[in-house]
């Protein structure tokens, strides 16, 4: 029997090597309303800078986030036996996150993930290994965090679900990945009935419901429809909503000190944050301000991890906000 944990984060983990492009290198191009970045096909294309950042992921992310705000946390995760995937390990271990339920099978390659970096934002070159994906016994913990895994962890969600079902304790937080949304939410019809609190951007909001509704509110209504309790959205420069069943919010953006650097994880510092928050006993409202405090750190660094902050520091950040930066009624 595994000891018991506040935070196990399941989904995987991946090493970063970010390509940050030169200006004159590429450009955006929008044709039929779809940003492209352009460079020249055939051709030698310089660039600035790259930066390899192991051991990140939705959910190594989130991981990280909640053990440096303070919690006991552990990672359900899937590693190749190379140097990458001790390297991913190494991180952990320096973060204070469990990793004894990190396999590291042999023969397997560790996910590694391209990431082209063009002024603030990014564009990334994902595959995801094909993993033997088991869940191993991880006790119960008091709230599970599911995010990103690869398409050949289909039947994991499965035995995710009824994991669930058998310890009605554990509260889950879900912020789905790209192939946990075109699995589509009839066959994650047990883990959406089972959440506790979810999280996308309003974009991914409008793919998992097959719509084209634009109000947030609505949006949020839909989610919490197929089951979880609180439902929180991003909305880019907008900030942030979140629904409790009842009552809706409106969360500006922690202002930055400076433009952001890069944008990588900055969904998963938000919902991981405001998923501790509510292990904490802080109200959604309160868990609504917590979340963009994250955010605002984890964009002026490289990667989604470098900007992750301490809970000494989130307080004092959430002191020095804005009389302006509070919760509205939506």
């Amino acid at each position: 029997m595994a000891d018991r944990y506040d935070f196990v984060a399941i989904g995987d983990t991946v090493t970063d090597a970010f390509i940050k492009l030169q200006d004159t290198s590429a450009h955006i191009d929008i044709d039929h309303g779809t940003r492209e970045i352009c460079m020249r096909f055939g051709d030698k294309i310089p660039y600035d800078d790259v930066f390899v950042v192991p051991g990140v992921g939705n959910s190594a992310n989130a991981a990280v986030s909640a053990a440096r705000l303070g919690l006991a946390s552990a990672l359900v995760a899937n590693v190749g036996d190379d140097y990458f995937g001790t390297e991913c390990l190494n991180v952990f271990r320096a973060e204070n996150v469990e990793t004894k339920f990190i396999a590291a099978h042999a023969g397997y390659k560790t996910n590694y993930h391209y990431v082209l970096w063009y002024g603030s934002d990014r564009t990334i070159l994902v595959k995801h290994q094909d993993y033997p994906y088991r869940l191993p016994d991880i006790g119960e913990p008091r709230w599970i965090y599911l995010s990103s895994l690869g398409p050949a962890a289909e039947p994991l969600h499965a035995d995710i679900a009824r994991y669930l079902e058998d310890h009605s304790s554990v509260k889950l937080a879900f912020q789905p990945g790209t192939y946990q949304m075109k699995m589509g939410r009839e066959k994650l019809g047990g883990i959406y009935r089972r959440t506790e609190a979810f999280f996308c951007n309003k974009e991914e909001a409008q793919r998992i419901l097959e719509t084209d509704e634009a109000d947030i509110k609505a949006l949020m209504r839909m989610i919490a429809d197929l089951g979880p309790k609180i439902v929180a959205i991003t909305d880019g420069v907008n900030g942030a909503c979140a629904y409790d069943g009842a009552q809706a919010w409106r969360m500006p953006l922690y202002p930055d000190p400076k433009p952001p650097l890069q944008r990588t994880g900055a969904g998963d510092a938000f919902s991981s944050t405001f998923t501790v928050a509510l292990m904490l006993g802080k109200s959604v409202p309160e868990a609504l301000a917590w979340g963009p405090v994250n955010s605002m750190s984890v964009v002026q660094g490289i990667g989604a991890r470098q900007g992750l902050v301490t809970r000494p520091r989130l307080e004092e950040l959430l002191k020095e906000a804005p009389s302006d930066y509070r919760p509205s009624a939506l």
